[in-house]
């Protein structure tokens, strides 16, 4: 099932990626071809999640549970891949719910940094897994220099507590003055 799984992670990494990447044309363009790559956004988002949760279920398939929760690396590789497939799940809804909204004003800031915690939660979710098969990227030693020893920790490093709060406090104010 591991082959199975280490294959399947690669559709939705393409199509997140690519979506993040609209995200980042759209952002800072009107002009037609960032309104044409706009009207696969949707989509992309859509089988991206359909296919994350496809990788998801076989990744569960992989190692017996017990195994996988009692290693750090390998409950931070589960922890961040629930959080990455939520993530982008959340990004479709309210991508299809809002329609062209999300372009306007100061949304599209906040399109631009949702499209670039998606990237680094796919990024860092990837990283895990590569280590978990024996083929570690040069992401986690980024990771060590944040204070995340990805064989051994099992936490939220501080300096991640300090931004999800900058973070929510930036959204809240973004949003605030959108509205």
């Amino acid at each position: 099932m591991g082959a199975y799984h280490a294959m399947l992670v690669h559709f939705p990494l393409a199509l997140w990626t690519t979506a993040a990447l609209v995200i980042v044309i759209r952002a800072f363009s009107d002009g037609p071809f960032a309104r044409a790559a706009d009207k696969v956004l949707a989509p992309l988002l859509l089988l991206g999640g359909i296919l994350g949760l496809l990788a998801y279920v076989v990744g569960l398939f992989v190692w017996p549970f017990a195994a996988l929760s009692a290693s750090p690396l390998g409950r931070n590789h589960m922890l961040l891949g629930t959080w990455t497939l939520a993530y982008w799940w959340l990004l479709w809804i309210t991508r299809a719910h809002l329609g062209e909204m999300v372009w306007e004003g100061f949304n599209c800031w906040i399109m631009l940094g949702l499209a670039g915690l998606g990237a680094g939660l796919l990024t860092v979710t990837g990283t895990l897994g590569g280590h978990l098969v024996s083929s570690p990227t040069a992401v986690s030693q980024i990771l060590r220099l944040l204070g995340w020893e990805v064989y051994t920790t099992f936490y939220l490093p501080n300096f991640m507590l300090v931004l999800l709060v900058l973070a929510a406090i930036v959204l809240a104010v973004m949003g605030y003055r959108a509205r």
